[in-house]
């Protein structure tokens, strides 16, 4: 099985409970008064471990060689691989959901919001392709760690809560037209965005079109903003 196109087979790791420490492969050792910065520095790691060798091909031996830290340090803070990748999942919602509560749309039009939104989405996805891979790598796993996390459940209202405010005012003003589902909204949002990433490598060889190209990703983004405001337009 592959995570984004990277293998994740299943071979066994001994990441499971615990393991003797293991020497920093580079780097002064954290200080253990700063548990923050430590905590930092492993979820750095780990995310992008995750995002190469997806989670059953990722090993906690590999990333605490690659920290300031040891595996010991990894269990104590999160547990066991498990925990570590739902705080990696944690962690790459919450860099979404933070930008987008930086774009301050309550003061554009409906349709001026929608479009910034729609290109933050695109732009976000496509400058963090880490980002997409480690959520490919939960759907191939069938979403089974979201469950165990309150936050990643608490962490994807605000989206849904932002669609819902901009479309209900678009329809109040006679600019989008009623009966859309602000979840729908969101999902089609959601693909249109990320299949530029997800798919990048396959598509740029099949159709020979470079999808990292600035010119041909600009002119895919103005597409999709246009695509989703003339779906919602009366």
């Amino acid at each position: 099985m592959k995570d984004g196109g990277v293998p994740d087979g299943g071979v066994p790791d001994g990441d499971k409970g615990a393991g003797r420490d293991r020497p920093a492969a580079r780097g002064p050792a954290l200080r253990a008064n700063d548990p923050e910065n430590t905590r930092r520095n492993i979820l750095d790691i780990a995310s992008r471990e995750f995002a190469e060798k997806g989670f059953t091909g990722a090993r906690v031996d590999e990333i605490a060689a690659r920290t300031e830290t040891s595996k010991r340090m990894i269990y104590y803070y999160f547990g066991d691989k498990e925990g570590l990748f739902v705080a990696v999942l944690e962690e790459a919602y919450k860099s979404i959901r933070a930008r987008e509560a930086e774009l301050k749309l309550d003061h554009l039009s409906p349709e001026d919001a929608i479009r910034a939104l729609v290109g933050f989405t695109f732009d976000f996805q496509n400058d963090n392709e880490q980002f997409v891979r480690i959520v490919m790598t939960e759907n191939i796993h069938y979403g089974a760690h979201l469950g165990s996390s309150r936050i990643l459940q608490d962490l994807n209202v605000s989206v849904i809560d932002t669609i819902r405010s901009i479309y209900s005012r678009g329809v109040a003003e006679g600019v989008f037209r009623p009966g859309i589902d602000e979840i729908d909204l969101h999902q089609t949002i959601s693909a249109l965005c990320i299949f530029n990433v997800s798919n990048r490598y396959t598509f740029s060889r099949i159709f020979k079109r470079d999808l990292t190209d600035p010119e041909v990703r600009a002119r895919r983004r103005a597409s999709v903003i246009e695509t989703v405001v003339r779906s919602l337009k009366a």
